[in-house]
């Protein structure tokens, strides 16, 4: 019933609406309907989806199989539908690895063509996401790109609490205090919206990057989450709706190392959306010129475009690929 697909170490479950009713998930007809009713039935879908099954968790493992679960298509004809489902039940507006899965599963039934298609994600905050995507051949690797749109930048763009500001390399960032309280190097970070909400912190030493077995671990997985997830598993600070936190740190001319703690899921191989706002970042405190920026992750390294218009970006474009696991 659900087909898994890896997308540089990150693993979501696809599943079609008609699947998941027939498994007794009472979803209702249309995207809009399941997104605004999804505590009836996210945490249900989740279950059936994405948990191990009875004794088959590998030790060190996370708690489910994949990073998320992808519902859709809606309707066999663009633009093609989708909810992406975080494994504790809540929705996010955008998942890059997530729609690169779904447009690679939408190819495997024939319904993706080749001159792409616009994709819908819905949610239950407010308007759909939509994320046009076409398929591409990179360095002999096919995938697609997806065109994330103009970047947002600062606290006002992701609806964070923050009144103290800093500077980076002359640029204006923000100091974000209970980041700071965790580490005191983790005092200079720049908020960015690609169609849900980012929080870069920027280092200056790569060594300086926290590791995913680090960010694990207690205290800080504990702190992570108070500031990454809204309430009530989160403390909603400083962004009430929570925030998708990475750490960015300049490797060489054009490439960049981060690490990620995502909203909904904590620590990760790797999130397109996150490559794609680490790349907004270091361009926005002058790290990285416009053009193509490689941002390397633990699962893998992400090429990102950004193009700029009189001195503003204008767009974001991430490469994405994916495989069908056996």
């Amino acid at each position: 019933m659900t087909q898994f697909y890896n997308a540089r170490g990150n693993i979501y479950g696809v599943v079609s609406p008609a699947a998941l009713r027939e498994a007794q998930i009472a979803l209702p007809a249309s995207a809009t309907e399941c997104a605004s009713s999804r505590k009836a039935w996210s945490e249900a879908a989740v279950a059936l989806c994405c948990d191990w099954p009875d004794g088959q968790r590998p030790p060190n493992s996370k708690p489910h199989r994949s990073d998320g679960l992808l519902i859709g298509p809606f309707q066999n004809s663009p633009p093609f539908d989708v909810l992406i489902v975080n494994t504790d039940g809540t929705l996010a507006e955008r998942s890059g690895n997530g729609l690169t899965i779904f447009s690679q599963a939408l190819t495997d039934q024939g319904l993706m063509l080749g001159q792409g298609a616009l994709l819908r994600v819905h949610h239950d905050k407010g308007d759909t996401v939509q994320t046009s995507v076409k398929p591409a051949e990179v360095e002999g690797v096919k995938g697609f790109w997806l065109d994330l749109g103009q970047p947002g930048f600062g606290p006002t763009a992701v609806g964070a609490q923050n009144d103290r500001n800093g500077e980076l390399n002359g640029r204006a960032v923000s100091h974000v205090k209970p980041l700071a309280q965790l580490d005191p190097a983790w005092s200079h970070s720049q908020f960015v919206r690609i169609g849900n909400p980012h929080c870069v912190t920027l280092l200056t030493d790569v060594g300086a990057l926290p590791s995913n077995e680090q960010m694990r671990e207690s205290p800080l997985s504990e702190g992570l989450t108070r500031i990454a997830y809204a309430t009530p598993t989160g403390a909603g600070e400083p962004c009430p709706a929570g925030v998708n936190l990475q750490w960015a740190a300049r490797e060489s001319s054009q490439r960049i190392v981060a690490r990620v703690f995502e909203r909904g899921e904590g620590p990760t191989a790797s999130s397109g959306t996150s490559a794609s706002a680490v790349a907004c970042a270091a361009w926005r405190v002058g790290w990285v010129a416009a053009g193509e920026v490689r941002v390397a992750m633990p699962g893998g390294t992400a090429p990102i475009l950004l193009e700029e218009e009189q001195g503003e970006l204008a767009s974001v474009r991430l490469f994405g690929t994916a495989q069908l696991m056996g």
